[in-house]
């Protein structure tokens, strides 16, 4: 008992199943439930390729941040070259001046001024070093920014071809649906119309119908005097319109050959007839 339950049960499921498959297969072949999924992935796709940009226009912020780093680098680096050429420029006159003065090489060494201009020499030159060596990684910064901005760029516009591309396919995917959902409907009436055996039934009692309707009016019609009635009016139109030909027969001379008597061998021929008051037979 419980083994036959449990396979009514697993055929109720089996039943249920099918209903809801052929439910599904229903709603995934309306037309209007096609265009709602292709919507659905359009959606998608854009919040994508919106989420896509935002990042691009992240690596482009970050891109002109650097490209205005390197621009405030090679203002500073030129500002350094002309102070360390005015502290070259300062050492070299005071060197001169002691050299006029007879001051010898260890006296112009040990000099506060020249002192000055060379600790001065040296610190332009060692930070101007520091700026050009950061200015050069963020001149390979904003390169390599540029190439992946780039790459990005022609990403985001096949993106954006294949968002059109989906749109084209979702009419062309929500005709095609409604065209076959119609051509179906089409051959499914026409073979019902020609395997249906109820309606061939019908046809052929109206055809009956319209048989045995026709012999009743023919027969009332005879019952009734009508035929005789039409036959003795066609009778008298057919005798008014051939008096009528024979008047005009006169008319146009007509009459007279007709009324001429016939040659010796045809009027010999039909004496007799006429003697006898027969026709010929």
């Amino acid at each position: 008992m419980f083994r036959a339950i449990a396979r009514w049960f697993r055929s109720l499921g089996h039943v249920m199943s099918g209903r809801v498959d052929a439910s599904r297969r229903g709603m995934d072949t309306d037309p209007h439930a096609i265009r709602s999924k292709y919507d659905e992935v359009l959606r998608e796709k854009t919040e994508r390729i919106q989420q896509y940009k935002e990042a691009v226009a992240g690596l482009i912020a970050q891109q002109e941040q650097k490209t205005t780093k390197a621009k405030d680098l090679v203002e500073e680096a030129k500002r350094l070259e002309d102070l360390r050429a005015g502290a070259l420029a300062k050492a070299q006159s005071t060197v001169a001046a002691l050299q006029q003065s007879g001051a010898d090489m260890d006296s112009i060494h040990s000099n506060d001024d020249y002192q000055q201009c060379l600790a001065a020499y040296n610190d332009f030159s060692a930070t101007l070093k520091e700026r050009e060596a950061r200015l050069q990684e963020l001149e390979n910064d904003v390169e390599g920014y540029g190439k992946r901005i780039n790459e990005h760029r022609i990403q985001l516009k096949e993106l954006v071809a294949e968002i059109e591309k989906i749109k084209g396919e979702r009419s062309e995917a929500v005709a095609e649906v409604i065209s076959a959902k119609q051509e179906k409907e089409l051959n499914d009436a026409l073979a019902g119309l020609t395997t249906d055996g109820s309606t061939d039934d019908k046809l052929a009692e109206l055809r009956q119908v319209r048989q045995e309707l026709r012999a009743e009016a023919r027969v009332s019609k005879e019952l009734s005097g009508t035929d005789a009635k039409a036959r003795e009016a066609e009778f008298l139109e057919y005798a008014k319109k051939t008096a009528g030909q024979s008047e005009f027969d006169k008319l146009i001379g007509l009459a007279a050959q007709a009324d001429a008597p016939a040659p010796e061998a045809e009027q010999g021929d039909a004496a007799p007839a006429q003697r006898d008051g027969k026709l010929p037979e």
